[in-house]
């Protein structure tokens, strides 16, 4: 019997049916590996339910006698000579590695998210204890400030991947976290307006890049399903730091009543300690890509042994052959770049990175401040954010589950904007309220469901090519710091505190939102008809001689079409 191979994430691998998304023509079998619907047989499904049955049990671009050779990894991609498109495996070899990259890579990629989350992040936690004050600034030089570090952040993402793409992310991040550490620390002898503000530019430029940095770091170890699940525990750490930094700055602000110096000081040099010995074992533990592994801590045999590295890079390969497209020591040229701009495909996703956030993100920056002015006092008001990050833990990965389980991206995302839309309406109708009944209120609305992790991982399967990943992880991630800029400057010191023209601005942005998730969903649909009708116009041989000599790369071509 003929059968039709499996496509790769976007990629139709024989043309017999034109563009297909990676998904919809597999079904699960008994062990949770897919199958191509039309190559199940009893024999084949006898074979998957036998303990250690082969996880490759599916054709591939690899196996295709014609395709392989536009899809085989380029001589100087790194992993080159650990590439076999015959090796097979075990379901518990693999779920047993997938472990072992959990905790050597992913592991120490979130304690590294947590280092950069108790930096940037402890000034929430400072202006409960009289920051402003100590320093003679106001709540519109705070909002300055706040601009400020968003700017410099925006302006250095791009620069941050070009460079860590060029030297590689396990240079230049580590280098990253160790400079951030000492302007973090180096605020403890703040003095006024103009040091503020110098120590949040700086801090702005030394962090851009980051996320994306390592979004792309750990698209060489994962295939596109395990990356989405992966990323958003990598934004639980961010919260959990939230969590564990309440907990550390409620003691360590007590400090004020036992030195001569003030608490917030003490909990940016001390955080900024801590973050600093984070950086410098990252310089030594982060290993280039999965066959580069050897080093002083990492051993001398590395992490893998050879068969363990077959397994790692010829699973990430089968899901998405492009990804070794270029090499990790690899810069992106000014025509890649341009390329990269100019793909319009993933505007949407800019746009919904510009505009989900900026409502929370707001509350979010001025929630300890609004718990004072309801009267709670600086030990209690950050324990009271603690229930919010308890709860937007849980539904962040519970809406991740949610989207990974339905294979559904677009309306799973939006779920989160209708919930502030509830909450931002409350506001809106009922500006007066108690004071436990107002923090209720804004807890339950800074818990929304976070469609982040989702948006990035979508942002990186509908790229087609490292180049276009790298690239549009900036690009999305400037869009976030965008919202995050307009997001610092919606409360202003005239309407506190009780901010109500503020939450209406807030109430229009969530709403206009919620209309550019359906938007986005229509627009998908409409390219993926456009390429599909294309594609089914061309004739057997069309097709052939289109795969052999189109100039058309990535998510351009005609038989790539997009997840939504």
């Amino acid at each position: 019997m003929t059968s039709t191979p499996a496509p790769v994430l976007g990629f139709e691998v024989n043309g017999a049916q034109g563009p297909v998304e990676a998904d919809r023509h597999h079904e699960a079998d008994s062990s949770g590996t897919k199958t191509p619907a039309s190559q199940h047989s009893t024999d084949d499904e006898e074979k998957l339910e036998k303990p250690g049955a082969s996880t490759y049990s599916y054709d591939t671009v690899f196996d295709d006698p014609v395709l392989a050779k536009y899809y085989a990894p380029p001589d100087n991609y790194e992993s080159k000579h650990r590439f076999d498109p015959k090796a097979t495996w075990t379901s518990e070899e693999e779920k047993k590695l997938i472990r072992k990259v959990d905790v050597r890579v992913c592991l120490f990629v979130c304690v590294c998210f947590a280092a950069l989350q108790l930096d940037r992040g402890n000034i929430s936690q400072a202006l409960s204890d009289n920051m402003l004050v100590d320093l003679k600034i106001s709540t519109n030089d705070y909002n300055l400030g706040q601009t400020i570090f968003y700017v410099c952040f925006l302006f250095m993402e791009l620069p941050s991947q070009l460079i860590s793409k060029k030297l590689g992310v396990d240079v230049w991040v580590p280098f990253q976290m160790i400079m951030w550490s000492v302007v973090s620390l180096s605020q403890f002898w703040l003095k006024g307006k103009k040091s503020f503000f110098a120590t949040r530019a700086l801090l702005g430029a030394l962090e851009g890049g980051f996320i994306p940095d390592m979004i792309l770091y750990l698209s060489y170890f994962y295939t596109a399903a395990e990356l989405a699940w992966r990323l958003s525990f990598f934004w639980v750490s961010l919260t959990s730091t939230t969590i564990v930094g309440a907990f550390l700055a409620a003691g360590i602000l007590q400090l004020r009543h036992e030195s001569a110096h003030a608490g917030w000081r003490w909990l940016f040099l001390i955080e900024g300690i801590i973050t600093l010995l984070v950086g410098i074992f990252a310089a030594f533990w982060l290993p280039p890509s999965p066959t580069q592994t050897k080093g002083s801590i990492r051993g001398k045999d590395g992490w893998f042994n050879e068969r363990e590295e077959t397994i790692i890079v010829t699973r990430v390969l089968r899901d998405d052959p492009t990804k070794s497209s270029m090499h990790n020591r690899q810069a992106i040229g000014f025509i890649d770049l341009w390329k990269s701009f100019t793909d319009f495909d993933h505007w949407p996703l800019y746009a919904l990175g510009l505009t989900t956030f900026i409502a929370a993100g707001t509350v979010n920056a001025y929630f300890t401040l609004i718990l004072k002015s309801l009267g709670f006092s600086t030990f209690h008001t950050n324990l009271l954010i603690i229930p919010s990050q308890v709860l937007f833990i849980l539904f962040n990965l519970g809406l991740s589950a949610l989207a990974r389980r339905l294979d559904e991206r677009t309306f799973v995302a939006s779920i989160g904007s209708w919930w502030q839309l509830i909450f931002f309406i409350v506001l809106v109708a009922i500006p007066n309220q108690g004071a436990w009944t107002k923090y209720a209120v804004l807890t339950l609305l800074l818990a929304y469901p976070y469609a982040h992790p989702i948006l990035v991982s979508w942002n990186s399967t509908i790229s087609g090519s490292v180049r276009t990943r790298s690239v549009s992880a900036s690009l999305y991630n400037i869009m976030v710091q965008l919202g995050s800029i307009i997001s610092s400057n919606i409360y202003q010191a005239k309407d506190k505190p009780k901010y109500p023209h503020g939450n209406r601005v807030l109430l229009g942005i969530v709403s206009a939102n919620i209309v550019l998730f359906f938007l986005t969903k229509a627009y998908f649909i409409f390219r993926n008809k456009q390429k599909r009708a294309a594609w089914a116009a061309l004739t057997k041989e069309e097709r052939a001689h289109y795969l052999a000599t189109t100039t058309d790369e990535g998510n351009r071509r005609l038989d790539f079409v997009f997840k939504h």
